[in-house]
């Protein structure tokens, strides 16, 4: 079975790629993406976030929210702001964040491969996010964020993707947050050719950043079908819109925790308590942020501590478990749980996630502010956890990872129609 294929890509004129490309629709809230949008009729914002368009007081997961989207699909199509391209094409993408260079190739991925487990997971997913979705891509006819899709690394396709790299992008900008991001449309027919057959060799592709538009996905190609009664197995729906990179390529980011209480303790028993299970010492918030793996920061009451998990702990712990040996799980089990009360961090809301791209100093904001009691830095999770944990079909605790940088939205658009 193929797991990637090119396909027909909607995109922005040239000149106009860094004003359409938008922020992933998740990663900003109602408010931000309205200050965003009002001075920018060409953000991609108004396509897969629309509610920037609809009154205030409309639910976000108001059907009109979804129709808003679709009408300014239409709109962005009609005005020649965005274009399709008349034959199938591979793509690839480039993003420059500081130190950091990751280039992916831009394709469509089977359906049927993400079902079968060859593209595999790591997270579950929640129903309502992953209705929302369904409703966007269907009343839009389009997937328009892309999934972040990962493959143990080949000679073979790092080769064909420099040749690539080598020639003119077609767009190249550098975004309001500083990271560059470059694009290609592979044009020689040869290399794309050998792209596809490259990747007949990997043996399966991993979901890094994007559960809920992958399984939306599949939702939305068991829809279609009931729909087609001539439904063959090779219109657009059965395949869904990726970018790949090698996993020596991804950046993962710590994943940190703010707590609204200590759970009855003061902070110096707290401290107490977690000195049964983790060796404890104050540092500076320059000593704070965790070096290696179970290790971890934890902020109270103007005051960075080091705790390192004990061998007493560590004893305890399966490590031939992939998941029970992740710095997540050891929080869950060793502070979360028995400490704080806090079992299950999807629901409880005395628990809150902060990404790692933020830095240690937006943890002492939030605690500082009075609003939350404590704070948590972890270790960034690796890809090799993420792979391992996918491959014996586990998944990972909650909030796990954060990737850097994300992927821009807008600059490649798959229609289902």
């Amino acid at each position: 079975m193929k797991l990637i294929k090119p396909f027909r890509g909607l995109r922005p004129a040239r000149e106009l790629a860094a004003k359409v490309a938008s922020h992933p629709y998740d990663v900003l809230s109602r408010e931000e993406a309205f200050v965003i949008a009002k001075d920018n009729a060409l953000s991609f914002l108004h396509i897969n976030k629309p509610e920037v368009d609809v009154a205030i007081d409309v639910d976000v997961h108001d059907q009109l929210v979804y129709e808003t989207g679709r009408e300014n699909l239409e709109r962005f199509i009609a005005a020649g702001t965005l274009k399709q391209d008349s034959t199938e094409k591979l793509y690839v993408y480039k993003q420059i964040m500081g130190a950091h260079e990751q280039v992916g190739l831009v394709a469509v991925a089977s359906v049927d491969a993400y079902e079968t487990n060859l593209i595999k997971k790591h997270e579950y997913t929640r129903p309502d996010k992953e209705d929302d979705r369904v409703f966007h891509m269907d009343a839009l006819g389009a997937q328009v964020g892309p999934v972040f899709l990962t493959y143990k690394s080949q000679l073979e396709i790092d080769g064909l993707i420099d040749k690539v790299v080598a020639t003119n992008p077609e767009y190249d900008f550098v975004a309001d947050d500083g990271t560059q991001h470059v694009f290609w449309v592979v044009e020689d027919t040869s290399v794309a050719e050998s792209i596809e057959s490259a990747f007949d060799n990997v043996d399966c592709l991993y979901v890094a950043d994007g559960h809920h538009r992958s399984a939306a996905a599949s939702r939305i190609k068991h829809l279609h079908q009931k729909r087609n009664k001539g439904h063959t197995g090779d219109e657009p729906y059965n395949n869904f819109l990726v970018v790949v990179f090698p996993h020596d390529q991804v950046q993962i980011l710590d994943y940190n925790r703010v707590v609204k209480d200590l759970n009855g303790f003061t902070a110096a028993e707290f401290i107490e308590k977690l000195s049964g299970d983790f060796v404890v010492k104050k540092v500076s918030l320059d000593d704070a942020r965790p070096k290696k793996a179970q290790e971890f920061g934890v902020y109270l009451k103007n005051q960075w501590y080091k705790a390192s998990a004990s061998e007493q702990l560590l004893d305890n712990i399966d490590i031939d478990d992939p998941v029970q040996i992740l710095d997540v799980s050891i929080m869950q089990n060793a502070i979360l749980t028995p400490l704080l009360g806090i079992k299950d961090q999807r629901t409880d809301t005395r628990v809150d996630f902060v990404g790692g791209i933020r830095g240690l100093s937006e943890l002492e904001k939030r605690v500082d502010s009075g609003k939350w009691e404590a704070a948590i830095a972890l270790y960034a999770t690796s890809v090799e956890s993420l792979m391992a944990i996918a491959d014996v079909n586990e998944v990972m605790p909650p909030k796990s990872t954060w990737f850097e940088p994300k992927l821009k939205s807008g600059l490649v658009v798959h229609l289902l129609d």
